[in-house]
């Protein structure tokens, strides 16, 4: 097999901590590549090495593919991205020289699904105020009353966005008996149907669920989806999940809606990305809010890393992408 010369582009000290030697040795072993140097500027990357280089590497931090950095690397022909979204390194001059571009993406969309089916699953439970209601009266609740509007039992799921994430949702809902409603603007629905959910559009899907979970990308048209008015739909009792992008929440809105106590949440992602040190967020007992970590990290990083071997090596083999970026897909993904 043919080993094609590939140069690792990421941030400053994120190779040591995300390529394990067993994923070093196993790149080494499809490709030509310095495992030792890391391209962090492409203005003061050795000119000859990059001369040579044929396929780019990146992960978390890349420098972006200009104009100016594609003239130094005129035998670049593949950008494999071990990580999700390749929007902040692959830029129009990347289309413009045909250059092919793979991203994990799909990758990263398990653990942010798992995270997803356990927050459902909790939510509907009830198990944060089962949780804090115990530590507050250190007894034992009469269960039938208490827990009488509780249950996962055809519970009514909304999903908004059939992404990648969405999608391994949708796969991972249908061992249990939900009812699943969809919204995607660019789905009919039949297709719907054939994800295993009901097509609506979103303003029914807020008013009809006990969970809201939300997987659209971040664009423009996105922002704020979930504004004051939207988030007064929400039934009393629901529960709002949100791992895309904090942008997609109006976060002001929605927490005047929890500190009420009306509504449920379960946020990884704000706006601002941290909150503020006296958000109400960080204390609401209906409220479980985490550092955006439904994504990959820890091993999980690895199947990320291992997604992208995988296609240096089909690229060294004259194989197409498994998992290549198309130009149109940057309008309407993360």
């Amino acid at each position: 097999m043919r080993r094609p010369h590939t140069v690792l582009a990421m941030g400053a000290g994120i190779h040591s901590r995300l390529l394990a030697d067993k994923a070093l040795d196993r790149l080494e072993s499809v490709a030509h590549v310095d495992t030792t140097t890391t391209v962090t500027d492409f203005t003061t990357a050795d000119a000859r090495q990059l001369a040579r280089t044929e396929v780019l590497f990146t992960h978390w931090g890349a420098p972006p593919l200009t104009e100016d950095a594609l003239h130094r690397m005129p035998r670049l022909r593949a950008a494999v991205h071990a990580a999700g979204s390749v929007k902040h390194h692959i830029t129009d001059a990347v289309w413009r020289h045909g250059i092919a571009v793979s991203s994990a993406a799909a990758a990263n969309a398990v653990p942010v699904a798992e995270f997803t089916l356990a927050a459902i699953l909790f939510a509907g439970k009830r198990v944060l105020d089962a949780a804090h209601t115990y530590a507050a009266t250190r007894t034992q609740p009469d269960l039938l009353p208490y827990y009488s509007g509780h249950g996962n039992y055809h519970r009514t799921v909304g999903i908004v966005g059939a992404s990648r994430i969405g999608r391994r949702v949708l796969d991972l809902l249908r061992p249990f008996d939900f009812d699943v409603l969809l919204y995607d603007p660019y789905l009919g629905p039949e297709q719907a149907r054939t994800l295993g959910a009901a097509q609506v559009g979103l303003d029914e899907l807020v008013r009809r669920s006990d969970v809201v979970s939300v997987h659209a990308p971040q664009l423009p048209e996105t922002h704020h989806m979930f504004d004051a008015r939207r988030i007064a739909l929400l039934k009393d009792g629901a529960a709002l999940i949100n791992t895309a992008r904090g942008s997609l929440v109006d976060t002001d809105a929605l927490t005047a809606h929890l500190v009420t106590g009306r509504i449920h949440a379960v946020l990884d992602v704000t706006e601002p990305e941290v909150p503020p040190a006296d958000s109400p967020l960080y204390s609401l007992p209906n409220v479980l809010l985490t550092p955006h970590i439904a994504g990959s990290l820890g091993n999980e990083l690895g199947r990320m890393t291992d997604w992208a071997i995988n296609e240096v090596a089909r690229y060294a083999q004259g194989l197409p992408f498994a998992h290549e970026v198309a130009p149109d897909e940057l309008t309407r993904s993360a």
